[in-house]
């Protein structure tokens, strides 16, 4: 029985301004198919779509797969797989990853992936007259989880060094429900300082809930915001292993918030999607969080290959949106870009999409040395000033 301190899923609805028809939507969302309108990135446009036999540098997959520790562990896992988790697999996650980063345990929640938390956040605590702001460009799965709900949306253009601009953004909607920062951002791999996200943090409404998105973060070499998430309840760190990590198809999440701010977002299903991962992607992460030297030297391989086919194409002419920091960077050809993503898929190179706010410029996610040269040579064969 709900109680006033937790109130029914139709009750809350109707206290954030919810419509009849807007509560069915959102009861839906969080129902069994939880996941339904947050398909994986690779899935979400026609570009990202594997295409046999491709170089395939479009949705920002790692080059390679997860450490041979992970590989290890997962295969164990694999041999036990007759049990729904053999030996306490998501406390071990756990442990590992509060170790790792300095978070308390039972502020780590585990979940297929990234997306699904990200949207239910935005059920959770935005609504039709609590709105979300968000960068643009930038990752748009809350865009279509706001769309959904009847939500309003508000996308606030990047700085002019395409960091978010988080005092634009809370003018944008000074009682939005939740703020949203994607940091390194996709597509630009630039970084907002960790100054910033603390002021947007501070100076956000009390009751609204600040996202961090830190999908891409293991790429960078310095700061995270993961500490806000250790202290504050206003806070949620999403983290994911589907890149650096080399995991994408084995759908492994994480979110860093107070348990509070977590029950709401679970509570309409039981948490029942937290307990549906397989144990071979849980071992897996397990083995693979703490590997810092395998970390920091596949780190390093990204980036030397980033580095050369940026040079290549600045070398030729062709303008490169700076401060990329991640494995993905994007190219302003200085016009239409979907004609260079056919001439380049012609050539065996499969890169990345554009946004509309951006039609001119494509992401090209980074893949190996051999994949990158292999993308540098297509680009000469094609590339007409």
């Amino acid at each position: 029985m709900a109680t006033d301190a937790q109130p029914t899923f139709r009750q809350d609805l109707i206290d954030r301004g919810y419509s009849r028809r807007q509560m069915a939507k959102a009861a839906a969302l969080l129902g069994a198919a939880a996941a339904t309108n947050r398909m994986p990135e690779a899935q979400a446009q026609q570009a990202a779509k594997a295409v046999a036999g491709a170089v395939r540098i479009g949705a920002n997959e790692c080059w390679t797969g997860p450490f041979p520790s992970g590989v290890a562990a997962a295969t164990k896992l694999a041999q036990e797989g007759n049990r729904y988790e053999p030996d306490d697999e998501h406390a071990k996650l756990f442990a590992a990853v509060a170790s790792v980063e300095g978070i308390p345990a039972d502020r780590i929640l585990a979940w297929p992936g990234s997306s699904d938390p990200l949207s239910r956040v935005a059920v959770a605590y935005a609504s039709p007259t609590r709105g979300i702001v968000t960068a643009n460009p930038t990752y748009e799965a809350i865009w279509r989880t706001g769309d959904w709900i009847g939500a309003p949306v508000r996308k606030v253009p990047l700085t002019s060094d395409y960091r978010h601009d988080v005092k634009a953004m809370l003018a944008a909607d000074p009682n939005a429900g939740v703020y949203y920062i994607c940091s390194p951002n996709n597509p630009t791999g630039t970084v907002t300082p960790i100054a910033d996200i603390e002021w947007l943090a501070n100076n956000k409404p009390k009751d609204a809930i600040l996202v961090v998105d830190e999908a891409y973060i293991h790429w960078v070499d310095g700061p995270h915001a993961a500490k806000l998430a250790a202290t504050r309840d206003d806070v949620m760190i999403l983290r994911t292993f589907s890149k650096l990590f080399g995991m994408a198809g084995m759908r492994l999440g994480l979110t860093f918030a107070s348990p509070t701010l977590m029950e709401k977002m679970i509570r309409y299903d039981g948490g029942q999607v937290t307990a549906m991962l397989p144990m071979t992607a849980v071992a897996c992460g397990t083995a693979s969080v703490t590997e810092a030297a395998l970390i920091k030297q596949r780190r390093a391989e990204m980036n030397a290959a980033r580095e050369k086919s940026v040079s290549h194409l600045k070398a030729k002419g062709i303008k490169v949106i700076p401060g990329s920091q991640a494995n993905m960077f994007m190219i302003d050809w200085g016009k239409p870009a979907r004609p260079m993503l056919d001439a380049l898929l012609a050539q065996g190179v499969q890169i990345g999409r554009s946004w509309p706010i951006w039609p001119n410029v494509s992401r090209v996610s980074v893949g190996s040395m051999e994949e990158m040269e292999a993308f540098n040579a297509a680009v000469d064969k094609v590339w007409k000033a």
